[in-house]
């Protein structure tokens, strides 16, 4: 999952800024800490920005809650970085060649955070050319999406569309065939055919792929289950399809 052009994001939290601090290939343009801060946490940051030359504000500390939006989880310090890989699925597909083998998952309706990030963190750690990210109904890459991804997202190639099924038709159009993934009537995913140019919708926790997305779909898959067990996770389905994906390229 190759770095693209990049987007300006907000982060927030210890971790979510040491790590984007500690990442080479992470932009962090300024970061924000509390000036009453005086503990490790100030240390931590002040060193970790000075080795990468980043500016370090000290602010009140109810100015930091108003730029992070949420004064329980910020710990205090906020960072402004560019995630390199995000990127409109439009320009991405406009750089696809037509018989280039690409494999991504899309994401209908994924609303739990840590549930992106660490569909994100599989998808990279597969090999897989991108995760699409609709904007309607998905959450932003924030600081609960990076540390979900272990920093991941901060790199990894993220595309955003309006809506997942105009993604969808988007990467139909574009010649990628488009599977969906559910439990009941369809093929199992170990046998299937997968083609080299392949698009894999995952769907929201509770209901799965929604019907207008549904109706797009080209071919069913899923993953097969024993012991009494119904489904899994969609963050555990889509590492699932990922990493089948990779092992069919070995």
């Amino acid at each position: 999952m190759a770095p693209a052009t990049g987007t300006s994001i907000t982060i927030y939290g210890r971790i979510a800024v040491l790590e984007a601090l500690a990442d080479v290939d992470v932009s962090v343009s300024q970061v924000l800490l509390d000036r009453t801060e005086r503990g490790q946490l100030a240390d931590e940051v002040l060193a970790a920005a000075s080795s990468r030359g980043v500016v370090v504000k000290r602010l009140a500390p109810e100015k930091i809650s108003r730029i992070s939006g949420d004064a329980r989880h910020d710990q205090g310090v906020v960072a402004d970085i560019a995630a390199g890989g995000i990127e409109p699925l439009k320009e991405w597909l406009g750089r696809l060649g037509p018989g280039a083998t690409t494999s991504v998952l899309v994401l209908d309706g994924v609303t739990n955070p840590a549930n992106v990030g660490m569909i994100i963190r599989s998808a990279a750690g597969a090999g897989l050319s991108a995760v699409v990210l609709p904007e309607a109904g998905s959450p932003d890459i924030g600081p609960l999406v990076v540390r979900a991804s272990a920093g991941i997202a901060l790199r990894a190639s993220i595309l955003r569309c309006p809506t997942a099924a105009g993604g969808v038709a988007a990467l139909a159009d574009a010649g990628l065939v488009v599977h969906g993934l559910r439990a009941e009537d369809a093929e199992v995913l170990f046998t299937a055919e997968l083609p080299e140019r392949a698009a894999y919708v995952v769907g929201n926790e509770t209901d799965g792929v929604s019907p207008t997305v549904a109706a797009l779909i080209d071919r069913w898959l899923a993953v097969p289950m024993a012991s009494g067990v119904e489904s899994l996770n969609v963050a555990s389905a889509a590492a699932v399809v990922a990493f089948e994906v990779a092992r069919r390229r070995l």
